[in-house]
């Protein structure tokens, strides 16, 4: 079903929405993240209403404070809020506080993205990805009890078998092959380039896990999920194949780095590795246009 048909059936607060949890995956697709926001209540429905507050927490703030509607509509004020909102429920005892919480998460992480986007449409700055998620959440689980839980998993033909799809589940702590499934559908939908990037990605996270002999990150999407969210970042450059490829070995490159220094991974490999890519093009489009011969009459060198 097109976008378009989508959007014309359903209510505009539950488009963007929606779209916002089809954000954590870098697409604008209400029946993406329909789909997306079905694999927390299949696989993880304990999950699912810190998710809905966060999100739309993040959606009300935008409203209430005048932001464009254009952003509201495309998601970009809710899917921080609904990565916070599951991170919240899975770390900390559900109270009465909690809500609370989630709420006031949702609707900083609104406020954050709005002067990041105000800046990044009037200058060069990176754009934010899930910045606002990482940096709260890092704050956040200092105060939270650390998992004693340690997940055995049989490596087998099986196992191997849906560890990609577990890539694609771990972007929102969906360890469940049905719910990387639903993702995987979604993501389809909304962009089949996406979708064979997203898949080529997360093998090569779990091969790249299984390189370093770290079978429990590999057959738990654990090593994956960064460089799965690197690709999607770059799976629209239709005539730069090389950039997704790119951003999936800067992100499993980085991916060690932050438990090495002692930071809970999250997404930030993702964006780390993305603000490099964006800036190392950048820097050599510019050398490119500097190094280009002006044609005979112009003063100044042209854009390839």
């Amino acid at each position: 079903m097109p976008a378009n048909h989508f959007n014309t059936h359903c209510p505009d607060w539950a488009t963007a929405l929606l779209n916002g949890f089809s954000q954590i995956f870098l697409q604008r697709h209400p029946l993406c993240g329909l789909l997306c926001l079905l694999a927390i209540l299949f696989t993880a429905p304990a999950l699912l209403g810190g998710a809905l507050l966060g999100g739309v927490a993040g959606l009300l703030t935008a409203q209430r404070r005048g932001y464009a509607k254009a952003d509201r509509q495309a998601g970009l004020f809710s899917y921080n809020g609904v990565l916070l909102g599951v991170l919240l429920s899975l770390y900390f005892p559900w109270s009465a506080m909690l809500p609370l919480l989630i709420i006031a998460c949702g609707g900083l992480s609104a406020m954050i993205t709005q002067q990041w986007l105000k800046r990044a449409r009037v200058s060069q700055y990176l754009p934010a990805y899930t910045t606002p998620f990482v940096g709260m959440s890092w704050l956040l689980l200092c105060f939270a009890t650390p998992s004693t839980t340690a997940h055995l998993i049989e490596i087998n033909t099986l196992n191997m078998l849906v560890a990609p799809l577990k890539g694609l589940g771990q972007v929102m702590f969906l360890g469940h092959p049905l719910a990387g499934a639903m993702i995987a559908m979604g993501l389809l939908i909304a962009d089949r380039r996406a979708f064979c990037w997203a898949l080529l990605a997360s093998v090569a996270g779990m091969g790249w896990s299984l390189l370093h002999h770290d079978f429990y990150s590999a057959l738990l999407g654990l090593g994956s999920y960064n460089a799965v969210l690197a690709a999607l970042a770059f799976s629209s450059q239709r005539q730069r194949s090389w950039l997704p490829v790119l951003g999936i070995a800067s992100a499993l490159w980085l991916t060690p780095v932050f438990a090495a220094i002692g930071l809970p991974t999250l997404t930030a490999p993702f964006i780390l590795a993305c603000w490099l890519v964006r800036a190392a093009t950048q820097k050599l489009g510019k050398a490119t246009v500097a190094l280009e011969p002006c044609a005979p009459g112009e003063n100044q060198p042209r854009l390839r």
